[in-house]
């Protein structure tokens, strides 16, 4: 797994040695990121089940101000900390060993974010109730989801379909 695009593209990520861990497609992750480029400068991001953080470290290379990981499986922890550390970007990222459901309910603050990721695993209704907490609080002007092309989602600014995967971006 690679950042396929910004200053750090071409870079390898270190990836968990979890079969619970299913990392975004290097296609998915790049035609997100494509999508939300006009978002991206400066942007506050924050990525939920972040696993490796390679959407939020993608995003970064693409020009985001800072970035926020929530992840708790301790393998992931370690893959996330070390791709942040190879690539020089402690000074503007915070790891937070947090389960990201409860995090993004805690979020209260309309625009608290710029962009969210939110990758869970897929068929969970982990997703569900994260939309329907940033459909109250609006914790990010942008959430980005990414899901099974099957899972039934309220209906978004954009989806795009890739296989058995797809992605859902919701705009406040």
């Amino acid at each position: 797994m690679r950042i396929v695009g910004g200053k750090w593209a071409g870079r390898d990520l270190t990836s968990p040695n979890d079969f619970r861990v299913r990392p975004t497609a290097e296609r998915v992750r790049a035609a997100l990121l494509d999508l939300l480029k006009a978002d991206l400068p400066d942007a506050r991001v924050l990525d939920l089940f972040a696993g490796t953080g390679a959407l939020g470290l993608e995003a970064l290379s693409r020009g985001a101000k800072s970035a926020d990981f929530v992840e708790f499986r301790p393998a992931c922890l370690h893959a996330l900390k070390a791709n942040v550390a190879a690539l020089r970007m402690r000074d503007c990222t915070r790891i937070f060993k947090k389960d990201a459901l409860p995090f993004a309910t805690m979020l209260t603050t309309a625009g608290a974010y710029d962009i969210a990721f939110c990758d869970p695993p897929y068929e969970s209704r982990m997703l569900d109730r994260v939309i329907e907490g940033w459909q109250i609080t609006h914790f990010a002007r942008v959430l980005a989801v990414e899901h099974a092309a099957t899972h039934k989602l309220p209906k978004g600014a954009l989806r795009r379909d890739f296989d058995d995967t797809a992605i859902t971006i919701y705009r406040a």
